[in-house]
């Protein structure tokens, strides 16, 4: 049996009416991730030392990728069976820090108080390991393990979770010594991404606006849907201005990308039935928005705020 921390260990015996439990594993007492286990159960949020019988096994936990979907479970494999991309059982392989939301404010908060993750965790009750992993990792701790990198913190648990999703970014603290970096066209195309939600600014009967979007990305063209009597389809046979960019409110750090071009409105069948099937997601706003307005952009530029000696 092998782990690694955020995986969870359940004990569900094969008798009849037997009782399940489960729980999170916060901290390895041997780096080739073989018992025992400190393990947070999830009836009591409890901590303890487990030794893993016969009736236990451990469910690994895919990490949570960026759209925040509930990560997938499923069962270990055998104790001498290699996991993939490994060449041999033993120690599983190092994943590389992608942080998630929470990993980033809550490193951000131990470095303002000047704390090594070993001090941090320490006061927070909890394995170092597992404070690592936490930072460097899209985990998604428990309530109680929250509440202790709370008050480790001075900070709350609102505050470690997001609070003020409401407010508009921006509102934290900027940088001690900022740097604004121009972005080279390589690194705009890769932020635009294949799709997500941006900015369209237009010339419109109202006078002029800009309104978001959900946008994707087909070679080098920008598309989106709209309604034909909406704003954003006052884009069409015009030159406009597309934007997207990102707040990292945890590092006070961003990047904005800007796209200059003509719209069109797509009219050709198999192009549209393309970008219907292509489609990663439905407009947000909801409705009949079944009119593809497409940006060939002419000019894309960007720039992201780093720190100064970064």
């Amino acid at each position: 049996m092998r782990a690694q921390l955020g995986d969870q260990l359940v004990v569900e015996s094969t008798t009849t009416g037997a009782a399940r439990r489960d729980g999170e594993i916060v901290g390895l007492h041997h780096e080739d991730g073989t018992p025992p286990y400190d393990v947070r159960w999830s009836d009591t949020d409890e901590v303890t030392l487990v030794f893993p019988g016969p009736d236990a096994h451990i469910h690994h936990i895919e990490h949570r990728p960026a759209g925040g979907r509930e990560p997938s479970r499923t069962p270990a494999p055998p104790a001498d069976e290699p996991r993939a991309g490994t060449e041999a059982p033993g120690t599983p392989p190092a994943k590389p820090p992608n942080p998630g939301d929470i990993g980033r404010r809550v490193a951000a908060e131990r470095l303002r108080l000047g704390l090594t993750r070993e001090e941090a965790a320490r006061r927070a009750g909890m394995a170092p390991e597992y404070l690592a992993y936490v930072e460097e990792q899209p985990a998604d701790p428990t309530k109680a393990s929250l509440i202790g990198l709370a008050d480790a913190l001075d900070t709350t648990v609102a505050a470690l979770r997001g609070a003020g999703v409401d407010m508009p970014p921006g509102r934290g603290q900027a940088l001690q010594h900022p740097r604004l970096v121009d972005l080279d066209p390589d690194e705009c195309r890769a932020l635009l991404s294949t799709h997500g939600v941006g900015r369209v600014a237009v010339s419109s009967a109202g006078g002029p606006a800009v309104v978001p979007v959900n946008y994707e990305v087909v070679g080098e063209t920008i598309a989106f849907r709209t309604a034909p009597e909406s704003v954003p389809a006052a884009a069409v046979g015009s030159e406009v201005a597309f934007e997207v960019d990102h707040v990292d409110e945890a590092m006070s750090q961003g990047w904005s990308v800007l796209v200059v071009g003509t719209a069109r409105v797509v009219t050709a069948p198999d192009e549209v039935r393309g970008l219907v099937e292509g489609a990663h997601s439905s407009p947000w706003a909801g409705g009949g928005r079944e009119m593809w307005v497409a940006i060939r952009p002419t000019r894309v530029t960007g720039r992201r705020i780093v720190p100064a000696e970064q």
